[in-house]
């Protein structure tokens, strides 16, 4: 007995929703904890390169949405018996150090220690990105180039945060 195509697709979308929603909820639940994310950032001193503050949740919520496409994408590989654990679980720790970045650089405004633990967040996204590819190939880790480049850029701009405002 053959399986339905349809039913099969039909038994994803649920998934597909949830892997979007996660990211998303992530991103959400640090706005959460620092309501004021907005007011903390206008009030730094920043680079002439900052972006404007209305910049950023356009931004988060494009690349949360790539993340939870390509999270997705590699989560129902385990439905062709392809075991995933080891990339969901890179992707749970990328996660977790994304939601974390936020507490620290803005709700406790240590942003020396937000930029090393920006660094172990971008290693985690490499990381994450090889075991994509890994499992699913290039166009699913290609999902999250525009995440890693941000975060690079986040990189440089939480640097000299931290250089014009604490040191």
């Amino acid at each position: 007995m053959k399986s339905d195509p349809k039913k099969k697709k039909k038994a994803r979308i649920i998934p597909f929703i949830i892997s979007i929603a996660i990211p998303l909820l992530v991103g959400g639940l640090a706005t959460v904890f620092v309501p004021n994310i907005k007011s903390i950032y206008e009030g730094l001193a920043k680079p002439i390169f900052s972006p404007p503050s209305m910049v950023f949740p356009i931004a988060w919520t494009v690349l949360y949405i790539l993340m939870g496409i390509a999270s997705y994408k590699v989560y129902i590989l385990k439905y062709d018996n392809i075991d995933v654990s080891s990339a969901m679980f890179v992707y749970s720790i990328q996660l977790l150090l994304n939601f974390l970045w936020t507490i620290i650089f803005f709700g406790f405004r240590l942003y020396g220690i937000a930029f090393i633990e920006l660094i172990v967040l971008i290693f985690f996204v490499i990381l994450t990105i090889k075991r994509f590819y890994s499992k699913a190939g290039i166009k699913v880790a290609a999902l999250l180039l525009p995440y890693l480049i941000w975060l690079i850029y986040a990189g440089v701009l939480n640097f000299y945060i931290w250089m014009l405002n604490e040191m």
